[in-house]
């Protein structure tokens, strides 16, 4: 996979400014982390616990190949930056009153 470039004129197009861009691309990226940090402890939980005997490597199969596949995932802050380009992240500032 390569790296694929974006100019700043199609991220500052769905903003006001750059900066303003990055962090609402930051923060969405942020959120996306979260939301697959919880899904995969929600997901590792349902494996039985290790018992007496702690290396015994039986039951990991099911855990690496769980890992394997999140990893493969995506990254947040790459699926951000997509979705800041190409549909843009809609946000709005919090009232000063």
């Amino acid at each position: 996979m390569g790296i694929r470039t974006i100019t700043l004129e199609k991220i500052t197009g769905k903003a006001a400014n750059v900066y303003e861009a990055i962090v609402v691309t930051a923060q969405k990226a942020r959120s996306l982390h979260e939301d697959n940090k919880l899904e995969f402890n929600n997901l590792m939980n349902t494996f039985h616990p290790a018992g007496e005997d702690e290396f015994d490597d039986r039951d990991n199969t099911e855990q690496e190949k769980l890992s394997v596949e999140f990893e493969k995932r995506e990254k947040p802050h790459i699926t951000s930056l997509n979705t800041m380009v190409d549909d843009g992240i809609e946000y709005r500032y919090k009232d000063a009153e």
